[in-house]
């Protein structure tokens, strides 16, 4: 019986009974014994070569089986996650050999490939993925920021404040939640447009409700810029994250760098309880 391997943001590989193709609705269904004699450890110790590249390619017939949502859509696509680097793969397998199937290890792994490290802020509450080649800087109004260097306007930033909410549901949905923030955006002089491209909800940490969101925003201080954004309460206090970045159409956001910035939006959650 093949295990289940868990990656992160709570990827299955071997989880869907149907094959999705260029993210349209086709499906076409799998053997039944698809996956029931496929060998997915090792005999050898420490594993020989031949093994490794084995289980590469068990893995990389079973991206072809899993979904993932895209935000703001009803269509499915295969994640982008489930095609890393042979290296990066070829570790992870190693890692899971040696220490069993963790997530924690899995998320590092793939982490180190998109060039993410962890920032958890303990005294306020919090934990995301940051960009490690950002630095962090000051701000008023804000409670951690990072700026891609020479381009401050590629930003990661988190404000907390306290409210009298125990939920973000208590407030609205999330497209009602995702309304409000345009609105607020098309107030600003600055603003030329603003429309929403997705609206989502997610459970965090002990079941937290976290909302996400994407749009766009064409401003005359900068041009074209996407914002994804998440917000989650607790402990009575309210937790926004918002992830700027240049979206011009001479320039636009390559599909590596959106990546790595769908990653830090799904990683902001509340900072797990000691």
């Amino acid at each position: 019986m093949a295990t289940l391997l868990q990656f992160p943001s709570n990827i299955l590989f071997f989880h869907a009974p149907y094959k999705f193709s260029n993210g349209s609705s086709s499906k076409q269904k799998l053997p039944t014994r698809f996956l029931r004699d496929k060998k997915l450890a090792f005999d050898a110790d420490p594993p020989a070569l031949k093994d490794i590249d084995h289980s590469y390619h068990i893995l990389e017939q079973s991206a072809h089986v899993t979904q993932k949502p895209i935000l703001g859509s009803s269509h499915l696509c295969t994640s982008p996650l489930l095609y890393p680097s042979r290296r990066a793969l070829n570790v992870s397998i190693i890692s899971l050999f040696l220490y069993g199937f963790s997530p924690s290890i899995c998320e590092a792994v793939f982490a180190e490939e998109l060039e993410l490290e962890r920032y958890t802020d303990s005294k306020e509450g919090f934990t995301l993925l940051r960009p490690s080649s950002w630095v962090k800087v000051d701000k008023a109004g804000a409670t951690v920021l990072f700026e891609e260097e020479n381009k401050g306007s590629n930003n990661v930033g988190v404000v907390v404040n306290p409210v009298r909410l125990t939920s973000l549901g208590e407030f609205g949905s999330p497209q009602f939640v995702a309304d409000k923030l345009i609105q607020a955006e098309k107030r600003k002089e600055s603003t030329k447009d603003a429309a929403v491209v997705g609206a989502a909800e997610r459970s965090g940490e002990g079941g937290l409700q976290v909302y996400e969101f994407e749009y766009t925003v064409d401003s005359t201080r900068g041009g074209m810029k996407r914002v994804f954004s998440a917000a989650f309460v607790a402990s009575k206090k309210l937790y926004i994250l918002n992830i700027s970045h240049s979206d011009k159409p001479e320039s636009p956001l390559d599909s590596q760098r959106r990546k790595m910035l769908e990653q830090v939006l799904h990683s902001f959650d509340a900072a797990p309880s000691s």
